[in-house]
């Protein structure tokens, strides 16, 4: 058995639920890219590939991530999944993602790509589920890594094979979300998934910021405390820069030296 999931986070959770039962064991493994954001049109050709690539080669400079592009590989991740299948009659796949626009992105992206292997493809979508907390108490969860090992043993009984019509129906999702190529894609329930600008996370970076300058890593802290729909840090330093570009915030510090050197502002016509 092979267990997919779209964040890193996700990883331990599920290793841990492992050690507590040894029949859901098997490898886990992560596909890395966050298709929730980012230039998605033909993104199965080399051309589409590079422009991703080059995308996410600016956003991710001056991060503490700049050095990972190289290493993240889907494309060959995928690739040996289906060398898996090819060799291992008995082989089967566990797809497993929250309600979260990034799992249910990398959903569509992934299982595009699995037509062939039709039986063998499970899913466990944890979609407006209620789970129990490390206090006891009911919540409903938008993460993976956000449910207890105790609680994964339980999920499980969710997995299901994707349908034969799933594989019809979805991959024309993503196609037409390829072909929206939006630059945030943000889930709206179910498996529905809304094309956005980039400019989607601006206005809660405004709520986070102060008149005071602030060390980003603080701003980090207020964003993700806030936020109801999430997005990766280095998007949203991205972000920042751009809109310091704008004249909407006032960013000091060299981002060359790491983030650690960067304070940011209100800018003065946005205080007002």
């Amino acid at each position: 058995m092979i267990h997919i999931v779209f964040q890193t986070s996700d990883i331990e959770t599920l290793q841990k639920a492992m050690e507590l039962d040894n029949t859901l064991q098997g490898d886990v493994i992560q596909i890395r890219d966050e298709f929730a954001v980012g230039p998605i049109a033909n993104i199965f050709e080399p051309e589409g590939y590079q422009q991703r690539r080059d995308w996410w080669k600016e956003v991710l400079e001056f991060s503490p991530y700049a050095g990972e592009l190289d290493i993240i590989d889907d494309k060959l991740t995928v690739h040996n999944l289906l060398k898996k299948l090819e060799e291992d009659d008995t082989e089967v796949i566990w797809i497993w993602m929250a309600q979260n626009g990034h799992d249910v992105s990398g959903y569509y992206w992934l299982m595009s790509q699995l037509k062939a292997y039709q039986g063998k493809i499970f899913v466990l979508y944890l979609n407006n589920l209620p789970f129990i907390n490390e206090k006891g108490g009911i919540f409903y969860p938008t993460n993976i890594f956000e449910i207890l090992p105790k609680e994964i043993l339980k999920a499980r009984r969710l997995a299901r094979p994707i349908t034969l019509s799933e594989f019809e129906i979805d991959p024309d999702e993503w196609k037409k979300l390829c072909a929206e190529n939006a630059m945030v894609r943000i889930l709206e329930g179910g498996k529905k998934i809304a094309g956005n600008e980039a400019s989607y996370y601006d206005k809660d970076i405004l709520l986070a910021v102060t008149a005071e300058p602030q060390k980003l890593h603080k701003v980090f802290h207020t964003l993700f405390g806030k936020q109801k729909v999430r997005t990766g840090d280095a998007f949203l330093a991205w972000r920042m820069r751009i809109m310091a570009t704008e004249g909407k915030l006032d960013i000091q510090g060299d981002w060359t030296k790491g983030w650690k050197e960067i304070t940011i502002r209100l800018a003065e016509k946005v205080e007002g």
